[in-house]
């Protein structure tokens, strides 16, 4: 019996036919959409992986001339080399829907498209690990913005499939079996209701057939006695 009380009419069976046909049909839906979210997802974090090792390793090799040219210049004149950036740089982000998840897409925009422009300084009393510094950090900077953005696509995509998790585990192992067993109880209901009827007919047919062959066997009963005390009479003609 169903923990839920219900009033097992043909009425609420048939609603409760229509939800269970919906619920089966978006428990399929849900079911395909974190299937293609996980696939998704999968898809990003290979991407994510190989985005990480190169900005690794781009950071290090900037960070290795960085630390060769303070090495070779003082602090002052590296402070004052860097002090002025020339280049400027725009940032736009746009959103993308991805199995309705919007995630971001940045796009990176320079003032110059000169390469030299990055370059806050003159070359004459700078060193070149100093350039080849800079050099490494404009070239990661791109693929340092592409891991933001899939590192927060791969976060909003693991929050979409555990939100859809959820929705499939509630569908298949709570809603769904509570509506088949409301169903089952419902028509169990009915089919006892259906048997009582068909049992009450039964007996008043009964009771009305008892009752027709009482009142014929009466009315046999008083033609005969009618007929009987005719012959019986004296004739005094």
């Amino acid at each position: 019996m169903p923990s839920t009380t219900i009033n097992p009419t043909r009425m609420e069976l048939t609603r409760l036919k229509g939800r269970l046909k919906t619920a089966q049909r978006g428990h399929k839906l849900l079911k395909d959409k974190r299937d293609e979210l996980m696939k998704q997802f999968m898809d990003v974090v290979r991407e994510n992986r190989a985005l990480r090792r190169r900005v690794e390793e781009g950071l290090m090799r900037a960070h290795a001339s960085f630390t060769v040219a303070a090495a070779l210049m003082s602090p002052e004149m590296l402070e004052q080399s860097l002090l002025y950036p020339k280049q400027s740089v725009e940032l736009e982000m746009t959103f993308q829907n991805v199995m309705s998840v919007d995630v971001p897409r940045y796009q990176f925009k320079t003032k110059s498209q000169d390469p030299g422009e990055v370059y806050p300084y003159g070359f004459a009393q700078t060193s070149g690990e100093l350039d080849d510094a800079v050099d490494a950090l404009s070239q990661v900077f791109m693929d340092m913005l592409k891991l933001a953005e899939v590192e927060k696509t791969s976060q909003l995509l693991a929050q979409e499939i555990e939100k859809t998790r959820r929705r499939v585990n509630a569908l298949e192992y709570v809603k769904i079996p509570q509506m088949e067993k409301s169903i089952r109880y419902i028509s169990m209901k009915l089919d006892e209701n259906e048997r009582a009827n068909t049992i009450r007919l039964m007996k008043v047919k009964d009771m009305l057939l008892k009752e027709s062959i009482q009142q014929r066997r009466e009315e046999n009963a008083r033609v005969l006695q009618t007929f009987g005390g005719g012959e019986g009479t004296p004739d005094l003609a």
